[in-house]
């Protein structure tokens, strides 16, 4: 946002939309069943829905949506990874894992350190660094965390409404009202009888992700950080009242807390899948107000975690941009 944009008109269209608060905005639908519909996908972004800037992840879920779907990779996502991995190889690249970074003296001798972690890690590579840039880092902010729960299942979810038996990717949570209550009670720190869910299921569109018969679901809702594996309870009820005879399927559930979520990944902090807030500070200073958010004080060192625009989402932009920062740097390319 601090330089001129390619077009400018189209932003600025896409901002009148984007930037009042995600409740306010869904009164240009006539149903109730369209907000809804609005309101789940402004739920993402896992902060209330008066937030100003909330808008802008649900108009672009909802532009997707429509222009190619939500798709996903055959064979569950590590086959994605799978996929990215073994072109790397082929272009000569080397992958090491096992190893613990947490200083530059645990990284190979590199024109350029790329970090796809939480500027906090990203803080501790910098061997150059100012106190305005580290003052932004340590008042970056997170939104609300989450609880998971993954199931196997011995059979497709019985839904009471057939419709729901052809997405893969469902939103539950009643009406616009009732999400937005949801979603404010959690960042209250409130744990809500009628949460709003997340939830997808891939099997019915990818027999290879589960055994001959068998299924998968997967649900989340927005929780705080100090959330009790026991909400997975009200997690069951939600899908129980809609398909009846949903628990008699469960083969085996995992549960993953806001503090499980940070521990696979520091980006994740106190759980937010998105990599920090996705209000207006957040979406503007991401994690800091420059023309090009991934460079670092360190001419070295770049971050392209979702910390950067344009955030969380399996899109691969914040490597991408980060990866142009970096050729045009080194190499003038770009």
């Amino acid at each position: 946002m601090l330089r001129v944009p390619r077009h400018p008109f189209l932003l600025a269209r896409f901002g009148l939309a984007a930037l009042p608060p995600a409740d306010l905005s869904a009164r240009i639908f006539r149903t109730s069943q369209a907000r809804a519909l609005w309101a789940g996908l402004a739920a993402h972004v896992n902060l209330p829905m008066h937030t100003p800037g909330a808008g802008a992840a649900g108009l672009m879920l909802g532009t997707a949506a429509h222009a190619g779907g939500w798709p996903f990779p055959r064979g569950g996502a590590q086959s994605l990874a799978d996929a990215l991995a073994e072109y790397f190889r082929f272009l000569g690249g080397e992958i090491r894992t096992g190893v613990r970074v947490k200083s530059r003296a645990d990284l190979p001798p590199a024109r350029a350190v790329l970090v796809d972690s939480s500027p906090a890690v990203a803080r501790q590579l910098l061997q150059r660094s100012t106190p305005a840039y580290d003052a932004w880092l340590d008042h970056f902010r997170y939104g609300l965390g989450v609880l998971k729960v993954d199931y196997a299942l011995s059979g497709p979810v019985p839904w009471l409404d057939p419709a729901a038996t052809q997405a893969a990717t469902l939103h539950i949570g009643g009406s616009l009202e009732e999400i937005r209550a949801a979603e404010l009670g959690a960042a209250r720190g409130e744990l809500s009888a009628q949460p709003f869910i997340l939830a997808a299921q891939h099997t019915l569109f990818d027999s290879s992700r589960a055994p001959a018969g068998g299924h998968t679901l997967w649900a989340y809702t927005h929780a705080p950080a100090d959330v009790s594996p026991a909400y997975a309870q009200t997690i069951d009820a939600a899908l129980e009242r809609l398909a009846p005879g949903f628990r008699q399927l469960v083969v085996h559930r995992r549960v993953s807390t806001s503090r499980d979520i940070q521990a696979f990944s520091p980006v994740f902090g106190g759980g937010d899948v998105n990599g920090g807030r996705f209000d207006l500070p957040g979406l503007l200073a991401r994690p800091v107000p420059t023309p090009t958010p991934y460079r670092t004080p360190d001419p070295q060192v770049y971050l392209c975690s979702s910390s950067t625009p344009p955030g969380g989402g399996v899109h691969g932009m914040c490597g991408y941009h980060a990866a142009q920062a970096a050729l045009h740097d080194l190499f003038g390319l770009g």
